[in-house]
């Protein structure tokens, strides 16, 4: 059977054309790009422009772009950042049940600290109601995160109607869009966000990478301090390569945006299934709100970690899993108050650049002798 790769909203492959941009650097890009002399030209260079190119894609100016590790550290920054001093006043943020652990986690060690955590809750389809953060907030909210994109069903938040929010409040807003950057677009002046979060290898760039979009005037602790790399907001001297390869992955991603081709096989997939499996799949998340390349679907009554299992050669995801007997199921699809039988038989196919029409086929065809 041949191998099929639907993984794609948990890691890309590297794009050709960023591995390119990369390649030049492990020869001549050894200098310490904070340097003064010839040697650090062209890290420099290669940084200077990779910077250039992320904010092309959100529609920022290069210097509100700070580069990270990844996500991960794009949304601690962001968070703690802002929540550096809570035992001095009140803090409270505003986020919701279905974020990303990197968002949820730094949460939990800030309410550890002191700082209030408000969780609101999302309704059937994965969706944020902004009249709820709206009722949410206090005197003493200081930060609202609300992920653009959902990693698991794909759902898109009303990102801009939270944001006018927040600045109605006077209140930082800041959005996890680690799943949507390079799938949809993801402009600053259309999303509203003071800070967001990119992650390199959801954008076919190399995993190690990300960044932070911060708006100007904004003002962030350092999680990492140090010397004044990043302007200040990200100690440690920068890795020009990797660098180099989200920048040109971000400039590749613009042709992408929308990513009408992969839509299409991701519809012509649930059609595949609804036509198969009739009234024993469902659909998890919403139906016309989602990226363009995700299907969260539910094997009712199975599990979807046995029906993954029967099938070695798909790369896929699932929310469940079994433990000693016991089904663990996803927290996403806990907070969407999907039924238990139902959520238990959760995959996520994500689709991406290299899928084709032959993999919808042939993964069809998996799925119907692994549920036989």
């Amino acid at each position: 059977m041949a191998r099929l790769y639907l993984d794609y909203n948990a890691s890309t492959p590297v794009d050709a054309d960023a591995a390119a941009a990369m390649r030049p650097l492990l020869a001549d890009g050894y200098g310490n790009p904070s340097s003064g002399h010839w040697a650090a030209a062209p890290a420099k260079a290669a940084l200077e422009t990779a910077r250039s190119q992320v904010a092309a894609l959100l529609g920022c100016a290069p210097d509100e772009i700070v580069f990270t590790s990844g996500g991960s550290e794009a949304n601690n920054l962001a968070l703690k950042g802002t929540c550096r001093a809570p035992h001095d006043s009140p803090t409270h943020i505003i986020t919701s049940a279905i974020e990303h652990p990197a968002i949820l986690e730094p949460c939990r060690h800030l309410a550890r600290l002191g700082v209030t955590v408000t969780s609101v809750p999302v309704d059937g389809a994965g969706l944020v109601d902004p009249d709820v953060v709206r009722r949410a907030i206090t005197r003493d909210t200081k930060l609202i995160s609300i992920m653009h994109a959902n990693n698991e069903t794909g759902t898109t938040q009303p990102v801009a109607e939270i944001a006018a929010i927040a600045h109605a409040h006077g209140i930082r807003f800041h959005t996890d869009a680690a799943q949507s950057v390079g799938k949809i677009a993801t402009r600053i002046d259309e999303l509203g966000a003071d800070m967001l979060s990119v992650a390199g290898h959801k954008v076919y760039a190399p995993k190690g990478i990300g960044a932070l979009y911060v708006r100007r005037g904004v003002e962030l602790e350092p999680l990492i301090h140090g010397a004044e790399h990043e302007a200040g907001r990200r100690a440690g001297t920068e890795c020009a390569l990797l660098a180099a390869g989200l920048g040109k992955a971000c400039e590749v991603a613009k042709t992408w945006i929308g990513m009408a081709a992969i839509q299409t096989l991701r519809d012509l997939l649930w059609e595949r299934l609804q036509a198969t499996f009739a009234h024993q799949v469902v659909l998890n998340g919403h139906p016309t709100r989602r990226l363009p390349n995700t299907l969260n679907v539910s094997f009712v009554g199975r599990l979807g970690a046995d029906i993954l299992a029967a099938m070695p050669d798909v790369a896929a995801s699932t929310g469940s899993a079994c433990h000693a007997g016991r089904v663990t199921l996803s927290p996403v699809l806990q907070a969407m108050k999907v039924p238990p039988n139902v959520a238990m038989g959760a995959i996520r196919f994500s689709l991406g650049r290299y899928t084709t029409e032959g993999d919808v086929d042939e993964l069809t065809g998996q799925l119907r002798r692994a549920l036989s």
